[in-house]
């Protein structure tokens, strides 16, 4: 897993409430079990029309947010099914951090195991961040991991909290097989003390 330690980027506005897990990728696309592929189906039934071609209302097909790597999303943003694809496909379009008041729990948990940040905010900093992200080009966001702020285009700042440990594992970039990893020592240590209790 990439580790997270700043970003900066122009930040996508998502003034959506409650964008569940079905509108970040929807059903049809959970064939499959590869962790990547999936960025071009993010956002797909309002990112396309009908007939395939680009929705240009839809904000990541503005030529501002093409590349956006900070979405900036209304309340209760991943609600819905558990399924670990949509931080995958966020992922693989290259969003590294999400911003909003709220997540449904096990889309927050899932990002935090794919080296997404999800930063939570109050409505009156949302607010900001919704301004600061509506001038397009012409402001970026930064992320610093380690001394949990957010700068914006102006000078301000925002601090916000985050759980020491999840810190720890997206600052070192250690997902789940990562962080048993760590432990390849005191693994085979045990079980190299297993082998001689079978052999005595």
């Amino acid at each position: 897993m990439q580790p997270f330690t700043t970003l900066t980027s122009t930040p996508a506005p998502l003034k959506v409430v409650n964008v569940d897990t079905d509108m970040i990728i929807p059903k049809q696309y959970l064939k499959t079990i590869k962790r990547t592929g999936l960025g071009t189906a993010l956002f797909s039934e309002m990112r396309y029309q009908e007939d395939g071609s680009e929705n240009p209302d839809f904000v990541l097909n503005q030529p501002a947010y093409r590349k956006a790597q900070i979405l900036v999303a209304g309340d209760n943003f991943g609600c819905g099914s558990s399924r670990e694809h949509a931080p995958w496909a966020l992922l693989d379009f290259g969003i590294r951090c999400v911003i909003s008041t709220s997540f449904a729990d096990i889309f927050y948990n899932n990002c935090f195991k794919n080296g997404i940040l999800p930063i939570k905010v109050t409505p009156e900093q949302l607010d900001a961040l919704f301004d600061d992200a509506e001038r397009g080009s012409n402001a970026t966001l930064t992320i610093d991991l380690e001394a949990q702020t957010i700068k914006g285009p102006d000078g301000g700042e925002i601090r916000f909290e985050l759980d020491p440990f999840r810190k720890h594992c997206l600052l070192n970039g250690l997902d789940d097989i990562g962080l048993t990893m760590e432990k390849a020592t005191k693994i085979e240590a045990f079980e190299e003390k297993l082998k001689q209790r079978e052999w005595a």
